[in-house]
């Protein structure tokens, strides 16, 4: 009466019926280690650069020495260090999420209004910057 295909769909489904139990309790198991990993990736956002503490130290030491250089100064070490504070407020701006056109601003009047408006902002996110 029954053919060769009615005795192979009975092997499958008892197969899947035999094994559909532990397969389940296995994701049973698998799933909570999953979930939880899952929202440990999302709860940490992924910083880039270095810690936002060393960058706001950073920030304060490099604008000390702007501040406290002498009026016979080399140009180029004034505007090697401006670059270095302006390098540094790019990426304290990155890792809060501030808007900032530094990198598009010639040097001048421009950029030094830029640079005080993004210090603001940082201080408004809670940096400590000069």
């Amino acid at each position: 009466m029954g053919g060769t295909g009615d005795v192979l769909a009975n092997l499958i489904l008892f197969a899947v019926v035999c094994l559909a139990p532990t397969v389940l309790f296995w994701c049973a198991l698998r799933v909570p280690k999953v979930v939880g990993w899952v929202r440990e990736k999302r709860a940490q956002p992924q910083a880039d650069g270095p810690p936002i503490e060393r960058v706001a130290a950073d920030l304060r030491r490099v604008h000390r020495l702007l501040a406290g250089y002498p009026s016979g100064t080399p140009a180029a070490r004034r505007l090697g260090t401006r670059q270095a504070y302006d390098e540094l407020l790019t990426v304290a701006c990155r890792q809060v999420g501030v808007p900032h056109r530094l990198g598009e601003l010639p040097e001048g009047m421009d950029r030094e209004i830029e640079r005080l408006r993004v210090e603001q902002s940082l201080r408004e996110r809670g940096l400590a910057v000069p």
